[in-house]
């Protein structure tokens, strides 16, 4: 690792690409930090794990890790969505924000969709593009061939390509470059382990740009469902977009190192630094979940005859935690009116905060609950 060669620059006559190194090819792992720091990550990692085996209906909880994800991973191409908006019916999402929310939409069904497809399909390329089809329907950037590679050249930073910070392969390359990263996902004669194999591959794609628009999120994607597929998570519940997101010049300056400094220990140090902190959050976050489950059901019991229809409306903000009273009223199958007195009795209790400040079509967050994702 510590010979890697990460490619070289090639005159395109007014610019120069950067083609990559194959990945599939014999690897040494002999780097002392890189080794210390994968190991605290599969420690980590296990006891992440561990929650998705004994906490109940994490199901319900994985939907909120998701669109968690689909807010800071948008955030760091710029798009800007709270969560709440995230959560939100398109209707009553401000106008000039829609475009936006789109974004956050299509990647939260993105995940969902990959998720889904894993249980038939192998981690590959074609679950790739399948996965960025669904994340590029319908929203900026749906002209530009969504789900398919590149048939031009693209770049990253600068108006113009001769402006570039970055400049990809050439679009011919791409078939190539892509198969050799496919290979490399699958070949276990190789030997690496599997946390090392996912930070060169998300390093590999970044840098083989693959898409016309898009390959920032879908690279990001890749890294939960690669972890997901090789059995180390028994569910998606690791997510690396918040810590991308606060060390946003460090994400970038490091793939940049690789390319110019052949610097790949670097990279996957910092990568697996941010394995190690995420799932050390997550961790966090479940404990949170677990004690304000005791919590609420607490007060719930306090609740009288109105417990009942109160569980099943937190049983649904447990998976959107933004609701309305019409949204109560079909959740808990009771009459308008009781839903009203239902919404206020959760309101008095604090489950329950309005956050529109209308007369009319109230929205009430269940804020504690969000307030451990943020």
């Amino acid at each position: 690792m510590k010979n890697f060669k990460a490619g070289k620059y090639i005159n395109q006559g007014h610019y120069e690409s950067f083609e990559p190194t194959l990945l599939n090819r014999d690897w040494l792992l002999d780097d002392m930090k890189v080794i210390d720091l994968l190991s605290k990550a599969d420690r980590q990692l296990g006891r992440l794990d561990m929650y998705s085996e004994y906490i109940p209906n994490i199901d319900l909880f994985i939907s909120m890790h998701v669109t968690k994800e689909a807010t800071q991973s948008s955030k760091i191409e710029g798009t800007q969505t709270h969560i709440e908006e995230a959560l939100m019916d398109k209707e009553n999402v401000p106008v000039e924000k829609r475009d936006d929310w789109e974004e956050v939409q299509n990647y939260v069904a993105a995940m969902s969709s990959a998720i889904k497809e894993l249980e038939e399909l192998p981690f590959s390329s074609r679950l790739i593009r399948n996965t960025h089809s669904v994340l590029m329907r319908g929203v900026r950037g749906e002209h530009k061939q969504p789900g398919e590679f590149r048939k031009s050249q693209n770049w990253i930073g600068g108006s113009t390509i001769t402006e570039a910070t970055f400049v990809p392969p050439i679009h011919e390359h791409i078939s190539k470059l892509m198969g050799d990263l496919e290979q490399f996902m699958h070949d276990e004669s190789l030997k690496l382990p599997d946390l090392i194999k996912i930070a060169i591959m998300h390093y590999q794609f970044e840098t083989i740009h693959p898409f016309l628009d898009g390959n920032g999120r879908v690279g990001r994607l890749m890294i939960t469902l690669f972890l997901v597929s090789c059995g180390i998570l028994k569910q998606p519940i690791l997510y690396l977009s918040d810590y991308f997101e606060k060390h946003r010049t460090d994400y970038y300056d490091h793939l940049m190192r690789v390319r110019l400094k052949n610097d790949l220990s670097g990279w996957i140090q910092f990568f697996l630094q941010g394995v190690i902190e995420t799932a050390k959050s997550s961790i966090q976050t479940f404990d949170g979940i677990l004690k304000l489950q005791k919590e609420v059901n607490a007060v719930l019991r306090s609740m009288g005859a109105r417990s009942g229809n109160a569980q099943k409306v937190v049983n649904h903000l447990y998976k959107r935690p933004l609701i309305s009273a019409e949204r109560a009223s079909e959740v808990a199958e009771v009459s308008m009116p009781t839903a009203y007195k239902l919404i206020n009795s959760m309101e008095e209790h604090k489950i329950l905060h309005e956050i529109t400040g209308a007369e009319r079509n109230r929205l009430y967050i269940f804020k504690d609950y969000i307030d451990l994702f943020r």
